[in-house]
């Protein structure tokens, strides 16, 4: 077992998406410890949000279980870039895919570009997210409440509608919830909603689906250490973060990686409707 950084961090704030690179522990992918097995050999993958975070660390797993990955992304070129070399690496086709999922076209084409390069759709991550830490209600504006929805739970609906013609029987489909689904933080009011809202979109997917043979999943993460967070939480919740799971530490985005092989994987071919809780002790129940 890896021993992994706890706070305190010193890591500097960053403007919004942030990057990998410039963060204090950088953090790990897996890239020197991955190792594949064949798990997902020649199954297409669509990942959002993956050119850094738990999408990156998903996307190099992917590729080295034996998938080819389509990346999206919002306007993160170095680090997408960087994506693409991990799963080219591993021997893989991947491809990039930039755009703001909050418009609804940009999820229709992000569906047409996969299906234009790949043919197909075998295993479907929504992964990407939007937040901002407010401390009161009245700070939030309404600008952000309606993008938070708009690129955390309406574009999940959008891509899901639009791929699903595109998955065959057996094909999968994971979407990241979190802890906040079950344990709300505050200062997190629109990105908690929307992972609780998630929680219930995967639940009922399920359902529909099953008839279709298409398995529909969700993984909840606690406490990850990924650009998302120097990027969008004051300073003092950036040095402490992670210090409130039983793990007394976040997790790093390589940790969640083992959770998405399994769903996407056919040992899961029995597995729908379920949350995967990957949080550091801290039970969702």
């Amino acid at each position: 077992m890896r021993d992994y950084p706890k706070p305190p961090f010193k890591t500097a704030q960053q403007p919004r998406p942030g990057s990998s690179d410039a963060m204090d522990p950088v953090p790990d992918y897996g890239e020197a410890t991955y190792k594949g097995s064949g798990r997902l050999a020649d199954k297409v993958a669509v990942i959002t949000g993956a050119d850094s975070g738990i999408g990156r660390a998903v996307a190099l797993a992917f590729a080295r279980e034996g998938a080819d990955v389509l990346v999206a992304y919002l306007d993160e070129e170095e680090d997408a870039a960087e994506t693409r070399r991990l799963v080219e690496d591993a021997g893989r086709r991947c491809e990039l895919f930039a755009g703001d999922i909050s418009h609804r076209e940009t999820c229709r084409e992000l569906v047409r570009r996969a299906v234009d390069a790949f043919g197909r759709i075998d295993v479907l991550v929504n992964n990407a997210a939007r937040q901002m830490s407010y401390d009161s209600i009245d700070e939030i504006p309404d600008e952000e409440w309606e993008a938070t929805f708009a690129t955390n739970i309406s574009a999940m609906f959008y891509i899901v509608k639009d791929a699903v013609p595109h998955m065959a029987p057996g094909s999968s489909i994971i979407n990241t919830a979190s802890i906040n689904a079950d344990t709300p933080s505050p200062q997190l009011l629109a990105y908690a909603t929307t992972k609780g809202a998630i929680q219930n979109f995967t639940g009922g997917l399920a359902q529909l689906l099953a008839e279709k043979q298409i398995r529909a999943n969700a993984v909840a993460p606690g406490p990850v250490w990924t650009p998302l967070i120097p990027s969008t939480m004051p300073a003092e919740k950036v040095e402490n973060f992670g210090s409130q799971v039983p793990f007394g530490r976040p997790a790093q985005p390589a940790e969640l990686a083992g959770a998405y092989v399994l769903l996407a994987s056919d040992d899961a071919s029995y597995i729908s409707g379920a949350t995967i809780a990957v949080t550091g002790g801290k039970p969702i129940i």
